[in-house]
């Protein structure tokens, strides 16, 4: 006879959540700078193949009103850890550099990794951080500057502060900011580097083409591989895997793979080079959709593929160099069929590709049109492992199991908000096909300038404030309609005047 307080501990666990061996594994694949327009899967016009990526479509749900929190990468990453808006803390706009930093996410503030592993998961993140962290210099001072003179004063036997160690993961290798861009070029294995820079960037030795100009003449560690980081973090995050199905295969795990492609440059591994018919950026596709395609096959050869829910997204939409260029040079269009690019307010600056799959759940070869962010992702899974959120977490994300599963008979989000390149300064918000932007132009790149000039669109109320458009009509957003619908307009800013009063875009958990 089993004793109460066995009984009493089963259901707890049998209402509370799943038990471990049941929990999924969880493997997030977060590309940087894939728009939606790059995937085949998505645009039937791009000139890239991406079979990997178009077989996980097949196998999975294609969301295709999926949008990044942010119009570039930091204030996204920020909100797909914690669930909240970047806008919301202080320095919610910055993008990092270098040394940049102190970490955005606030000490104790509950995060994804932080949840799972309440949760009873193992956590890993492999990759691109970006989200601050902090470097201090001889004398012990933290350093919180990204100049090229800053990432010089760095003490590299001292350990990094704020860190995904500090946020939830157990471990960690990747780089502090964009990997093959801002001026520290080393792995971060756990809080330390290991092999620090020893002299200067060699840029004379890299590719020379429009796609590997954005490439700063920062410091070098010897075994930093320009042209292959995106395959040694494969390799981590396989290795990690592997280790973790040999040590506890009782136990799920939680592997985020942020990748460097597609972010410029361009530099796409040897054995990728010229493989496609759209040159050095098509090349970098290519690679990212090999990387996502062995890192199914590992679940396979692990024989875990039908226990792992898999996640792909995009952090922002395309840069401006590699839409303007694979435009007019392959007829390729990373932000089709969208207005804007990376940085803007506009669809093609934050409408990106989501990819779930979780064999058994979720219908193979299904899609999606309801309203999804990147900051969903955190009350979703809670409510997949039965996590608890806390009135103080998760503020902006909504559950989107319902729709996962088929069972969705209404929109999840009654809204969705948006930052663009100026944070808090360049907010916009979407209410079914409604989209009003708080501010005048693109809130990001700069149409006079002579690249990009000839993708800009006559003002139709030049004189507006804000701008409103119709998606269900003008799914380019060519005409402003603040003017023709001035109620609307107001009602829509209104609530977004709520949303930054409250704290919040979702309702506060019940007590």
């Amino acid at each position: 006879m089993k004793s109460p307080g066995l009984i009493f501990t089963l259901i707890t666990l049998g209402c509370g959540s799943m038990l471990a061996a049941e929990l999924p594994n969880v493997l997030l694949i977060l590309a940087d700078d894939l728009g939606y327009g790059d995937l085949r899967c998505y645009n039937a016009q791009s000139k890239v193949p991406t079979p990997n990526i178009d077989r996980l479509a097949r196998e999975g749900m294609r969301f295709t009103d999926a949008h990044s929190p942010a119009t570039v990468c930091t204030p996204s990453r920020y909100s797909l850890m914690t669930g909240q808006m970047a806008f919301r803390v202080p320095g919610g706009g910055t993008v990092f550099q270098g040394a940049g930093g102190p970490s955005l996410i606030a000490p104790g503030r509950l995060t994804l990794p932080s949840m799972l592993k309440r949760q009873g998961y193992a956590t890993a993140a492999v990759g691109k951080w970006h989200v601050g962290l902090t470097f201090r210099d001889s004398l012990g001072e933290a350093i919180h500057q990204g100049r090229l003179e800053d990432v010089r004063r760095i003490d590299f036997t001292r350990r990094i502060e704020g860190g995904p160690l500090d946020h939830g993961f157990e471990r960690f290798f990747g780089t502090a900011c964009c990997p093959t861009t801002d001026w520290l070029y080393a792995f971060i294995d756990g809080d330390h580097i290991p092999v620090p820079p020893q002299g200067p960037l060699d840029r004379s030795k890299l590719p020379k083409h429009p796609y590997a100009n954005d490439c700063r003449g920062g410091i070098i560690a010897p075994d930093f591989p320009m042209q292959e980081v995106d395959l040694l973090f494969l390799k981590k995050s396989r290795e990690f895997m592997q280790e973790h199905m040999r040590s506890a295969p009782e136990k799920p795990f939680f592997l985020y793979h942020a990748a460097q492609a597609v972010h410029l440059p361009s530099f796409a591994a040897p054995e990728f080079q010229n493989k496609t018919q759209a040159g050095p950026h098509g090349d970098f596709i290519a690679e990212l959709d090999h990387i996502v395609g062995a890192l199914l096959q590992e679940l396979e050869k692990l024989g875990i593929a039908d226990k792992t829910i898999v996640l792909l997204s995009s952090d922002n939409g395309p840069e401006t160099t590699s839409v303007v260029h694979m435009r007019s040079d392959y007829d390729h269009d990373g932000a089709r069929p969208w207005r804007g690019m990376k940085r803007d307010a506009w669809e093609g600056g934050h409408r990106v590709p989501l990819i779930i799959r979780w064999p058994g759940h979720v219908k193979s070869g299904s899609t999606s049109d309801q309203l999804a962010s990147l900051t969903d992702v955190m009350a979703t899974l809670a409510a997949i492992t039965g996590a608890k959120l806390p009135i103080n977490a998760a503020e902006d994300s909504f559950n989107l199991l319902p729709v996962l599963e088929g069972k969705a008979t209404a929109p999840v989000r009654p809204c969705l908000l948006m930052q663009a390149f100026g944070g808090q300064r360049t907010l916009s918000i979407r209410r079914a096909n409604w989209k009003y932007i708080d501010h005048r132009s693109s809130g990001g790149n700069n149409y006079t300038s002579p690249e990009l000039q000839p993708f800009a669109l006559p003002e139709i109320a030049p004189e507006a404030p804000g701008q409103l458009y119709d998606l269900a009509s003008d799914p380019g957003e060519t005409t402003n309609l603040y003017f023709k619908h001035p109620e609307i307009a107001a009602e829509l800013k209104a609530l977004l005047e709520q949303s930054k009063r409250e704290g919040r875009s979702t309702t506060p958990p019940q007590p």
